[in-house]
């Protein structure tokens, strides 16, 4: 079982293509709940029609299953709320201008 920080770790090598973020920065990321290793996340995107869900998704998945403590990852897109730039940390903000 892996501690929430080492996931949300493993998450930022997830970058956002569009704006080379990554997730966790981005406020993409709602909820992780990790069960005996099978890790089930909650992520959104910055709009329904994000053109690099998929792969944001896949790329997830990937970097939490590669880690000793997760034996399964579960990424679960959700809508609700939907993402706002107040999400993102002060770091990403200042990545993309925005004060």
């Amino acid at each position: 079982m892996a501690d929430e920080a080492a996931l949300l770790e493993a998450l930022k090598d997830v970058i956002d293509p569009e704006l080379m973020i990554n997730i966790v920065d981005l406020g993409l990321i709602y909820a992780i709940e990790d069960d005996d290793g099978k890790v089930s996340v909650d992520m959104t995107l910055t709009s329904p029609a994000c053109p690099a869900g998929p792969q944001l998704m896949q790329q997830a998945k990937m970097a939490l299953e590669n880690l000793e403590d997760v034996s399964e990852a579960e990424i679960k897109l959700v809508m609700a709320p939907p993402w706002s730039p107040e999400r993102m940390t002060d770091d990403a903000r200042d990545h993309l201008g925005m004060f």
